[in-house]
């Protein structure tokens, strides 16, 4: 395209002009093809636009995007995925990294790792990697990002086998601020690779993650099964005892929430309240490990059976389409007392609109087993994630009712909660507090090494962590 001035917002709040040709090749503006694309992303309540997108096919064209960035003082943001819920991947006027021509996925079959490149989602992954009889921990929607999953921490399905995602992280290449490309593992730059993982995008652009494999035959058992909501309290009961003694190859998620007009669901359900569990289970034996839940009977519908794992990731896909309102509040617990969960269940049985939920996340076993400062994303007393989803379709008049939900509903939880949450799931007005108790012990460690690598917070888009010494 012809070279053009382009007006983008500054680090500093003011406006920096640069050319066309300064952003690189691959630069799209508004109305260009390619730029819907580039500037979707799943939250349709964060409604913000950068003034330019650079989407880089390399390493190299990275630095030069975060080189001229820095030189210009220009508000920078990367997308990998685009499914934060904080909508953080977007630049409000200033300069977008689209990472998705980054999407190359190599699988090391003998050094047992996966190659991943940032604009990877997890079904990416999931396919190369099942098909050679094997995984790592990632998240529970196959249309995640894996990047921005990853720099969170990261859990799912197989997190009870294995850790936080960033356990199984091995390796980055990373762009850091001053424009160098920096290997990050345990022996090198390990400050730098101690703070990735669990500190989101403000160390630098990642354009590689190493990630461990582990043998996982292709077929689990899997599935939801749904009960109408006047039994939640011997479901809940129930759910807590399995969870307690689980071997770690199962992983039960709860829910409490209205029956959605689901085509699996009987008609006469639709819109009533109902508890259920969505389980995974990896391992031996499965139907002797879910006999207490198979005992409850009479639910409304059983899906569990055998199935690709692969098909358990994205089963949860429709679930979550782009372009609606989501806001949640979460936090960590480290156990399920009769009042957490009698909080849990009014919650789930007081939504405001039909497409919210109350979730349970599974998650004790081997993310204890670890030191709580390896990592930045700490967080090892954690052994479920309790989250208040709300969800509904733009427009609705009742948007302030459905925001005040799921801040009501985690208050009457807060007494049982960690303290902790998990920074993947802050929303875009959770302030400062949050996302320091996001890496509560590990928070301060994690500023001093923002302040070696990023001193003028270049990388601010995100849940920000301003550098040690930082007015």
């Amino acid at each position: 395209m012809a070279t053009e001035t382009i007006e983008l917002s500054g680090l500093d709040g003011g406006t920096v002009f640069v050319s066309s040709d300064q952003l690189g090749a691959d630069v799209l503006r508004p109305g260009d093809e390619g730029w819907d694309a580039s500037v979707l992303i799943w939250n349709g309540m964060v409604a913000k636009e950068p003034a330019a997108v650079v989407r880089p096919g390399s390493a190299a064209e990275v630095v030069a995007a975060v080189r001229l960035a820095a030189d210009k003082g220009l508000l920078l943001s990367v997308k990998g995925g685009g499914h934060n819920i904080a909508g953080t991947s977007m630049a409000e006027g200033g300069l977008t990294l689209d990472m998705s021509r980054m999407q190359d996925v190599t699988v090391d079959q003998d050094a047992a790792l996966v190659h991943v490149g940032p604009g990877c989602l997890i079904k990416h992954v999931d396919a190369a990697t099942q098909a050679r009889g094997l995984a790592t921990t990632l998240g529970f929607v196959s249309e995640t990002g894996v990047a921005g999953l990853t720099l969170g921490g990261g859990f799912g399905y197989l997190t009870r086998r294995f850790g936080w995602t960033i356990d199984s992280l091995t390796e980055v290449e990373i762009v850091t601020a001053d424009g160098e490309v920096r290997t990050a593992n345990r022996d090198e730059n390990s400050d730098l690779f101690w703070a990735i993982r669990g500190g989101g995008g403000n160390l630098g652009v990642v354009t590689r993650f190493s990630l461990r494999l582990y043998p996982l035959k292709p077929t689990i058992t899997g599935g939801m099964i749904l009960w109408g909501a006047d039994r939640v309290d011997e479901v809940l009961a129930t759910y807590r005892q399995v969870s307690e003694s689980a071997p770690r190859e199962l992983t039960l998620v709860s829910t409490v929430r209205l029956a959605p007009p689901a085509p699996f669901i009987p008609p006469e359900w639709h819109g009533k309240p109902v508890v259920g569990m969505v389980l995974c289970h990896t391992g031996a034996n499965p139907m002797a490990d879910l006999a207490p839940i198979r005992a409850l009977g009479d639910p409304i519908i059983d899906l569990v059976m055998e199935k690709p794992y692969a098909a358990q990731q994205s089963m949860l896909d429709a679930t979550q389409p782009k372009g609606m309102h989501y806001y949640w509040k979460s936090d960590f617990v480290s156990a399920l007392p009769d009042g957490l969960l009698d909080a849990y269940k009014q919650g789930g049985l007081s939504v405001t609109s039909p497409m919210s939920q109350a979730v349970l996340f599974h998650l004790e076993g081997a993310l204890n087993t670890h030191a709580e400062d390896d990592g930045a994303v700490g967080n090892r007393d954690a052994k479920y994630v309790l989250a208040f989803n709300a969800m509904w379709p733009p427009p609705d008049p009742r948007s302030a009712e459905h925001v005040a939900w799921a801040r009501e509903s985690l208050a009457r939880c807060r007494p049982f909660t960690t303290g902790g949450n998990y920074v993947n799931f802050q929303v875009a007005d959770d302030g400062g507090d949050r996302t320091a108790a996001a890496y509560r012990g590990n928070f301060e460690r994690l500023q001093q090494v923002k302040a070696t690598y990023d001193p003028g917070n270049l990388f601010r888009v995100n849940r920000n962590v301003s550098p040690a010494g930082a007015s």
